[in-house]
């Protein structure tokens, strides 16, 4: 699975990287979580860092905290489960990161490593995006009845990233890993149909990646900071 990444490429090389520029300040992160919003590529807009909440909520769930199991979608069924189908068919989205992490089993602990490309360059993880518009509440008591008015909330844009096979260096660490794009695969992820966009959920080789051991203080959403990307000793 993925479950936490990195962010901390420049905004300026992150424009020049996606030729996208971002809706609001962008700040480096080092512990990307899911409930959390964060900037995406969407396929309506391109040319847009856009921040979306990471845990997909369908447009037919009844409740925002689906997407807290909606995280991650399995590339070999993304086609066809109903979670994930619709966002597959026409709402993809690119999602940025510098790196990701994934836990191993030991002594009984869990350790953080960190996977990324051995220049620390950004890539980008194939996701699914979805906008999801909650029903309406009434205001209260009044001169409407007992109920109220009605009254509109505002939609909830989420996102998810596809997960498939890991390639050599990760399945020591996981069994499952982000797809990771080619910058020549973006364009016909986001805007390919279903036939194109296939052959594109497979591994990425482990050519010029790199995976090390970092503090267990990543374990906490709450902690963020340069510190977590340095390498332990374990």
């Amino acid at each position: 699975m993925c479950g936490r990444y990195t962010l901390f490429t420049s905004p300026e090389d992150l424009r020049e990287r996606f030729g996208a520029t971002a809706t609001r300040p962008m700040e480096p992160r080092y512990n990307c979580a899911p409930g959390q919003e964060l900037p995406v590529v969407t396929n309506d807009a391109p040319d847009e860092f856009r921040f979306l909440k990471w845990g997909l909520v369908p447009s037919w769930a009844d409740s925002a905290s689906v997407g807290n199991d909606r995280i991650n979608a399995r590339a070999e069924t993304v086609d066809r489960k109903r979670s994930f189908a619709d966002a597959y068919e026409s709402r993809r989205c690119l999602v940025p990161a510098d790196g990701f992490y994934e836990w191993v089993d030991r002594d009984g602990s869990k350790q953080p490593y960190r996977v990324a490309f051995e220049d620390d360059r950004p890539f980008s993880m194939a996701g699914l995006w979805e906008r999801w518009t909650p029903k309406t509440k009434q205001t209260g008591l009044g001169e409407f009845g007992e109920s109220g008015p009605s009254r509109e909330q505002e939609p909830l844009e989420t996102f998810t990233v596809v997960t498939t096979e890991p390639n050599d260096l990760i399945s020591d660490l996981h069994n499952r890993m982000a797809v990771v794009l080619a910058p020549e695969e973006e364009e016909t992820w986001l805007h390919g149909d279903t036939d194109e966009v296939e052959s594109l959920l497979d591994t990425h080789p482990d050519d010029e990646m790199t995976a090390y051991p970092v503090s267990t203080r990543v374990n906490s959403p709450a902690n963020d900071g340069r510190g977590l990307i340095e390498p332990v000793e374990v």
